[in-house]
């Protein structure tokens, strides 16, 4: 009997040491689901606020086994700072980073990217909407499939040989294409591209205007199958035995045979033939072509230093560009340098990044932080119309990313420290355009009257030119971190005193 009541004792004491683990294990849980949901709230928050915020929140739910608060407070710190990082960069309305590009195709010989609509980045961009850009890659031996896009298309050779064709109802121009190539695709034009290369890829980078719905360029494709997809089997069988002449059976197998995609494997010789009778760029002929390729690395940089170089041509250079009124420039900025901040009077670029790292800043009248957030209050619509308000504009650069540089903004683009940045840049509205730096021995300033300084910037004239003429160097020059500060008041001190 004692034996008995010493085992339901047992039974009864191991039921209640079970009964207060589960019931502390849930209560763990509702605290961890508490904290969590703290936190959250507290992410919510001004910055100044967010510390005391998570403190609190510790101390009430933080319980035995948690982090210190100190920890806890860092690593939220260190989180937020990079949320606020990338959700400057997505509520950058002018940054394009490699998911803003989608792919049109891919296979396992290449690609091609096209940016997505502006206006859908921002109504800011909505003027830009009759523009695209796009990257394309293909492997060594890489055979393209031959098509007509509804747009006008500015090809810049990145890297690699490749050969293109050009047909149209009159002719079919052939050209073979190095880096440095510029090379202009009229809308219509069916062009097949092969890379002849035997090791290097090939890549283009390309801006696209379109013709019929603005920022919808689409490819017509008639040599494909069933992938890619040939327009022709969209017309009925009974049209295409009358404009063929041909049975139904025999058209079928012929528009129905090509499943290897837009982009696969040709043999040596058929790239022999193809690129057999090919031209070269306009440097390497005598003649002048109207629609061949201009190589744009074999002409003098318009800015050149330690720093950096820029070529560029336009209309006056490549005839090509002259009725489209645009301009292609290549841009290399020594690693650790930067170019001068600058503004374009009428040009808006488009900047896509080839090789390198770096970053750029850029100065907007368009947006305030709240704005970026999409929180407009009616106290700022009212404070927007007492004076003009900047916002700091900046991403981070890399490969297969790009950003747009509208007329009129002030910007900066600086390489990083360990390697050179390169970029291609189109150009529009650039008839007239005159780009004014706003540093560097050449700068805009250096144009403006002495009482026009003072009284611009209430500071002595003496001490504005003193300032302005501190720097030597022009166009390119040392960046941020190559920069040894020699003086006691910065440049932007003087802006800022000025926009105070």
């Amino acid at each position: 009997m004692a034996m008995m009541k010493i085992k339901s004792y047992t039974l009864i004491l191991f039921s209640l040491i079970s009964i207060f683990l589960l019931s502390a294990t849930l209560s763990l849980c509702h605290h961890d689901h508490n904290l969590r949901q703290c936190r959250e709230r507290c992410e919510q928050k001004q910055k100044y606020q967010q510390q005391r915020c998570l403190r609190d929140c510790q101390e009430k739910y933080g319980g035995i086994g948690w982090e210190s608060t100190e920890e806890e407070t860092e690593r939220s710190h260190e989180h937020n700072k990079r949320r606020e990082e990338e959700q400057q960069q997505q509520n950058n309305p002018y940054f394009f980073d490699e998911e803003s590009f989608k792919e049109w195709f891919r296979t396992q010989d290449g690609y091609f990217s096209v940016s997505q609509k502006f206006s859908e980045k921002s109504k800011l961009l909505r003027t830009f909407d009759n523009y695209r850009l796009s990257f394309f890659e293909a492997n060594p031996h890489t055979f393209l499939v031959p098509s007509h896009i509804d747009a006008e298309y500015i090809f810049y050779v990145v890297k690699g040989k490749g050969t293109i064709s050009l047909v149209n109802q009159e002719s079919r121009e052939t050209y073979n294409l190095e880096p440095g190539d510029v090379l202009r695709v009229p809308a219509g034009t069916i062009l097949n591209v092969i890379n002849r290369d035997n090791e290097q890829k090939l890549q283009f980078a390309e801006i696209a205007q379109s013709i019929s719905i603005p920022g919808k360029p689409r490819d017509y494709i008639g040599m494909g199958g069933q992938n890619p997809e040939s327009f022709f089997n969209s017309f009925s069988g009974e049209v295409l035995e009358a404009a063929f002449n041909t049975p139904r059976d025999q058209l079928k197998r012929l528009f129905g045979q090509q499943k290897k995609g837009m982009m696969f494997q040709a043999s040596e010789e058929q790239i022999k033939a193809i690129s057999k009778h090919a031209s070269e760029s306009h440097q390497k002929r005598k003649g002048k072509s109207s629609r061949g390729p201009f190589n744009l690395l074999q002409k003098s940089p318009l800015h050149s230093n330690e720093h950096g170089k820029l070529f560029q041509i336009d209309g006056n250079d490549y005839n090509q560009l002259q009725d489209l009124d645009m301009s292609v420039t290549f841009t290399n900025i020594t690693k650790g340098g930067m170019m001068a901040p600058f503004y374009n009077s009428k040009s808006s670029r488009f900047v896509m990044i080839v090789k390198g790292q770096g970053y750029f800043e850029m100065v907007c009248p368009h947006l305030s932080e709240t704005q970026q957030r999409g929180q407009r209050t009616q106290a700022q619509e009212e404070t927007e119309q007492e004076g003009v308000h900047y916002q700091r504009i900046s991403a981070q650069l890399r490969p297969k990313t790009a950003f747009i540089i509208p007329a009129g903004h002030p910007t900066t683009i600086v390489a990083s420290k360990n390697e050179n940045l390169q970029m291609v840049v189109f150009g529009i509205n650039v008839r007239d355009n005159q780009k004014n730096f706003l540093a560097g021995r050449e700068n805009v300033m250096n144009q403006m009257s002495r009482e026009a300084k003072e009284l611009g910037f209430n500071v002595q004239a003496k001490e504005v030119e003193e300032i302005f003429n501190n720097q030597k160097e022009s166009f390119f020059l040392p960046g941020p971190q190559q920069q040894q500060q020699k003086h006691d008041v910065p440049l932007n001190s003087i802006y800022d005193f000025a926009a105070v």
